[in-house]
């Protein structure tokens, strides 16, 4: 069994795999060359890396393993990753004045997980630390955190009800999107700006709101009513964001504010004032 996780590198993301039968993390190879070397080409740099080190190349597929990772599209593309040992071996190749620290904080993310197995909090501490670093709010933290919670509780309940993890869970959500919000995770991800970066991370906190609403709802229905096949999570789904849907239309009538934004986060992190908080800032209108 594997868990995915986005970590956190000098305010750079790098998305890892946990690998529970043997204990590793699993690095994304190309997430570590873009934050090492700033290339602006990461697929050119690791073949002019792979050429200029033959010794690298002959052991490259060794090194490396793919890994499914869920793309903008919705669906799983295999991304080459490595463990800690093949991550050192590739970092001695690249010339960069990120690599020493670089190689602390890996050592580190490996010790911390050993430790987040037998406490669970210190996970929730972790992310909660990732976020501050980032820049967000206590307020919007909260907020992501128990959207995480609530979120963990609804593909569980997915996964107790026969749904396909990946496609399945991707499909039922774009439902959940399209009935609160009117929008796919694909279209959302379009009028945010977005590419690679997670949605969630980039809600504001009436979006965040809106969407535990439309998944805690979801999760309840799915609990009471056990369905089994496709056709009846996609009618839970719909029903589900229907809720959110109404508290958000009651939420925009009662203030005159729009509740989907086009405002990201990095948008608002690169125009905010000291007296100003993520949730506080008036969101753009809807696209």
């Amino acid at each position: 069994m594997t868990m995915q996780e986005l970590k956190i590198f000098e305010e750079r993301q790098i998305r890892t795999v946990w690998d529970e039968v043997q204990e590793k993390w699993y690095f994304c190879v190309s997430d570590i060359i873009s934050v090492l070397t700033d290339s602006t080409d990461v697929k050119q740099y690791i073949k002019r890396l792979r050429q200029r080190d033959p010794e690298l190349n002959s052991v490259w597929g060794t090194i490396c393993t793919p890994h499914q990772f869920i793309s903008t599209d919705g669906k799983k593309h295999a991304t080459n990753c490595a463990n800690l040992e093949g991550i050192f071996r590739i970092i001695q190749s690249i010339p960069s004045k990120k690599a020493e620290p670089f190689k602390r904080w890996l050592a580190q993310v490996g010790a911390e997980r050993i430790h987040q197995m037998q406490d669970p909090e210190l996970g929730i501490q972790q992310s909660l630390m990732d976020y501050k670093r980032l820049g967000y709010s206590d307020n919007w933290i909260n907020q992501r955190l128990k959207s995480i919670e609530i979120r963990k509780d609804l593909t569980d309940q997915w996964k107790a009800h026969n749904v396909q993890e990946g496609v399945g869970y991707a499909t039922l959500t774009d439902i959940i999107y399209q009935a609160w919000a009117g929008l796919t995770a694909r279209e959302y991800k379009h009028l945010k700006g977005l590419h690679q970066e997670n949605l969630r991370d980039n809600m504001t906190n009436e979006e965040l709101v809106m969407n535990m609403l439309a998944e805690l709802t979801t999760s309840n229905i799915t609990k009471e009513e056990h369905p089994q096949t496709m056709s009846e999570h996609a009618r839970i789904a719909v029903r589900g964001g229907s809720v959110a849907k109404v508290a958000k239309e009651a939420f925009e009538a009662q203030t005159g504010k729009k509740v989907v934004s086009s405002m990201n986060m990095k948008q608002y992190l690169d125009s905010q004032q000291p007296t100003l908080d993520f949730e506080d800032q008036d969101p753009q209108d809807e696209e």
